[in-house]
This record gives C-alpha cells, structure tokens and sequence, in this order.
C-alpha cells in the first residue's frame, strides 16, 4: 500500500492549494508570514514533502479565501 501523501487524491490537494495561492497573488513566502511559518514551510506542503493536517488546511483556506471544501472535493 502506498503512503497517502503519494497517493493521486492528496496531489490534486497540493495542486488546488497551489494553485490557490497563485490566484490570490500570493508568494509562498507571503502566505508563511501569515502563518508564522518559514517560506520552506509552504514549499514542502507544494512540493508534496509535509502533510497538511486539517487545521493547517482551514488557516491556508482563510488566507487564499476559499472554503476547506474547495482542496478536498
């Protein structure tokens, strides 16, 4: 069994939040200064390195407007 961050459904996740940000206007390195974060922080969620749990998913939602159900539908 593969492991859930490989897994298509969690890269189509990575993917809409990507995108998010980038319609927002948004650089990772914004979005982690609103989360008080490091801009690594962001790039490994992008880049499919760290998981995002669902609190983490409700802060990103906020930030790029969106509803959590937006990255999981």
């Amino acid at each position: 069994m593969s492991k859930s961050i490989y897994s298509k459904e969690y890269k189509q996740i990575i993917e809409r939040l990507k995108k998010a940000r980038i319609e927002s206007g948004l650089k990772q390195e914004d979005v982690a200064i609103k989360l008080n974060k490091p801009q690594s922080y962001i790039s490994k969620i992008e880049n499919g390195e760290r998981r995002v749990d669902a609190a983490e998913l409700k802060e990103l939602a906020k930030i790029y407007k969106k509803e959590a159900s937006h990255f999981i539908e």
